[in-house]
This record gives C-alpha cells, sequence and structure tokens, in this order.
C-alpha cells in the first residue's frame, strides 16, 4: 500500500485555497477534498512496515498549533513548472511536529528523508510542464492568496489510491496532538 503521512485541512481552509483553480491552462488542479498538507511521503510499504509505522507515530507527543498559508509559488524544472503550490507561514510548531514523525518513521526502519521539508499544499500539477512566463503572470495576479489561521489537533496516516482522475486520499489513522494550556504556552 502507497502511504504518506500528513495533515488534512478544513473544509472552509480548501475551498479558501480552491478558489485560485481557475484560469491556468494546461494545469491539473488538486480536488479541494485532496488538499492536504505532506510531512512526510513513506511510498510502497508491505502491512509489518506499516505497522510499525503507525506504532512510531503513535509515540509521537506534540502540542496542537495553529497554521496558515499565505502567497502562492511553484516547482520548476528546465524551464518548466511542474505544480503550482501555496506555502504555510514560518511555524516552530508544524517544524517541530514534522521533525518527531521524520525521526520515528527513521526509527521504523526507513531511510531518512533527503530533501529538505517545504511545508506546502499543492494546488494543481502541469503533466507536460507549463511556461514559466505563464505561471508567472497567474502568480502576479493571485499571490494574495491566504487561509487561515486554523488550529491543527492531529496528524493523518493516509493511504493513496492512485488513479486517473488523480489520486484518492484515504485517512488510515488519525493521530491526536494535545491542546496547550497556559503553563505549556
Amino acid at each position: 500500500m502507497r502511504l504518506f503521512i500528513g495533515l488534512a485541512l478544513p473544509r472552509e481552509v480548501r475551498l479558501a485555497l480552491a478558489a485560485v483553480q481557475y484560469g491556468l491552462p494546461g494545469a491539473r488542479w488538486v480536488k479541494p477534498e485532496s488538499l492536504h498538507l505532506t510531512l512526510r511521503f513513506l511510498g510502497d510499504v508491505d502491512r509489518g512496515q506499516a505497522e510499525d509505522v503507525d506504532a512510531a507515530l503513535s509515540d509521537i507527543v506534540a502540542p496542537s498549533f495553529d497554521l496558515e498559508f499565505s502567497g502562492l509559488g511553484c516547482f520548476e524544472g528546465k524551464d518548466r513548472v511542474r505544480a503550482l503550490w501555496t506555502p504555510a507561514v514560518k511555524s516552530c510548531d508544524l517544524k517541530h511536529l514534522q521533525e518527531k514523525i521524520e525521526s520515528a518513521v527513521v526509527r521504523a526502519g526507513f531511510e531518512p528523508e533527503r530533501r529538505k521539508f517545504k511545508p506546502h499544499v499543492t494546488l494543481a500539477r502541469f503533466k507536460n510542464g507549463s511556461s514559466t512566463e505563464r505561471v508567472g503572470m497567474f502568480l502576479e495576479n493571485h499571490n494574495t492568496l491566504h487561509a487561515g489561521p486554523f488550529t491543527i489537533g492531529h496528524f493523518t496516516l493516509f493511504r493513496s489510491h492512485l488513479g486517473r482522475e488523480g489520486s484518492v486520499y484515504e485517512p488510515l489513522v488519525e493521530y491526536p496532538l494535545y491542546v496547550k494550556l497556559l503553563a505549556d504556552a
């Protein structure tokens, strides 16, 4: 099964992000119900590995926190844009949670992630890439995108089902975060 760990977004946040999903030829927009923030991609794993990951993630203790998204960005390669995304506003609590998840996944037997964590929500992908000029104009016209703040109260182990119409994400397990008390702040 194909797994990843991520943050599910509240409906109102997904709808706010989906409000910019138009007017860019060649974009394959991510369905609003599929918008999420990936904390760690695992790929194809067997049942035993999935159980090890679940056990390791169950041991994580971290506080809930507020999160928001602001602006737009894109991933480029060879003069073509591959994806359009919105970045998460810098959050020490999000970084702390991601580091704990990375440590848990490595303890469960996975190789450490080599790429630097760049918290974002992918809004669109481009099958054959899109011109940087066209996407640049889109970014200029829509860079005021903002969603949040909203509270993250859990993280989720997802199963990804690949299909013709895009991936469908099935939440398998939700791991609660604790609520900070005034003494914790």
